[in-house]
């Protein structure tokens, strides 16, 4: 999928237009400017746009926010880990923003510094963590709650295929992976322990686990995706960008190679709901809602309850969650015609209802009871029955990787909860 698609698709969802009025003698048209009452700002990590996840959902979010509140919106690529300092200082400098976004938690200390530098500044961080600071909104996600949905789907598929061994390739070894990393080996714990119950029977599922170290490069997703599922992988979860690309390519290619036009094995996405992007190869995905958490620091900078400190969206907040079928026509219902058949045509169905007939054929690969039992794992963790543990660095996922079942993860969850 290349990133000119994805580029035209948001184009046509949330592109702003210019406003054409006649002359009072009707000989002519003249062109006026928008009018706004006020700009916000945004600036993207070394991903970017077009990595069809985290940076393309948080350009979602802006978007919506500067259309509902007249806001001009400025968006800033950062090329490279030096930038982060000099662009959010521009803008900050400039005094023009009611707020200043910074998408991704590789700008933290970038943010503290700009922050200290302009006290009247306010500025949103997508999963940095800065809880001291009066101007700094610290929007995170319970991507352990999520990626524990995402780790019982991949478990249960695999169990009642008879098979052993699931993946997850991610990208850079930062302490928010862990939180994917550690939820989505509760999730297959979890699952484990369901299948017996069900069927009475034991099963060990190994768990594959790959940091590439990037979040751009689609090889190296596809060439961690092709070692996994040389080991057996029957499931691949995916949290790493653009780098997850590759991890679709990888199965698409295993399952032709087997003449299969639907999985397992399946890939899971990330971030965004990524399903339509390889109908067939995607079984679901874990949906981090960037999209959210961006517009809810944007309202509060426009109606003046901007609080400095820790916003944390989890499962009962619609901060993540696992994508749905209505999750898919949401996002086909709002593209206008002609970029909508652009679109189908590169993915290379006919129409919108051969796409949705090709997700939901996809869904139906995997039995009811599985759904079913992803759903009761979210209403228990929703209620608090279940808690699921968040790892913030090496010694705590360290931990989660040794523990022997779910409740000795969810001992770790209480305990850590507690400190």
């Amino acid at each position: 999928m290349k990133k000119s698609m994805f580029a035209l698709f948001l184009i046509g969802v949330l592109a702003f237009s210019v406003v054409a009025s006649g002359c009072i003698g009707g000989e002519k048209e003249t062109e006026t400017k928008t009018e706004y009452a006020g700009k916000i700002a945004i600036v993207y990590d070394v991903g970017g746009r077009g990595d069809l996840s985290f940076n393309d959902m948080a350009y979602l979010g802006a978007s919506k926010a500067a259309k509902d509140f007249n806001l001009e919106l400025k968006e800033v690529q950062s090329k490279q880990e030096s930038d982060y300092l000099p662009n959010l200082r521009s803008l900050a400098k400039s005094g023009e923003y009611t707020i200043i976004i910074a998408v991704g938690f590789m700008m933290t200390d970038a943010i503290k510094q700009v922050a200290d530098e302009f006290p009247d500044q306010k500025f949103a961080i997508i999963d940095g963590y800065v809880p001291d600071k009066p101007n700094v909104m610290s929007i995170l996600f319970k991507e352990n709650e999520g990626s524990a949905l995402i780790g019982a789907l991949a478990g249960l598929i695999a169990a009642n295929d008879g098979k052993d061994t699931v993946g997850v390739v991610l990208g850079i070894e930062i302490p928010v992976l862990y939180k994917f990393e550690g939820g989505y080996r509760f999730g297959v714990a979890w699952a484990e322990d369901y299948y017996k119950q069900k069927e009475g029977k034991d099963v060990d599922i190994q768990i594959l686990y790959t940091y590439t170290g990037s979040f751009t490069d689609p090889a190296k997703g596809k060439t961690a995706a092709q070692a996994q599922l040389g080991q057996g992988a029957w499931v691949i979860y995916q949290v790493a960008g653009a780098v997850g690309l590759g991890v679709f390519d990888a199965i698409s290619e295993y399952l032709q190679s087997q003449g299969k036009e639907f999985g397992p094995p399946f890939a899971v996405g990330v971030d965004s709901a990524q399903d339509w992007i390889k109908p067939g190869v995607i079984i679901a995905s874990m949906m981090k809602r960037v999209d959210v958490g961006v517009y809810k620091a944007v309202e509060a900078a426009v109606k003046g309850t901007f609080k400095g400190g820790i916003v944390e969206l989890g499962l009962a907040d619609g901060g993540v969650g696992v994508s749905t079928i209505e999750d898919i026509k949401e996002m086909l219902e709002s593209l206008p015609e002609d970029v909508r058949a652009k679109k189908l045509e590169e993915i290379g169905v006919a129409s919108e209802e051969e796409l949705l007939k090709k997700i939901e054929e996809t869904r139906k690969q995997v039995p009811d009871w599985v759904w079913d039992a992803v759903k009761e794992l979210e209403e228990k963790i929703k209620s608090g029955e279940v808690k699921v543990p968040k790892a913030f660095n090496k010694d705590e996922i360290e931990a989660i990787r040794k523990a022997k079942d779910w409740k000795e993860m969810m001992k770790l969850a209480e305990e850590w909860e507690s400190e």
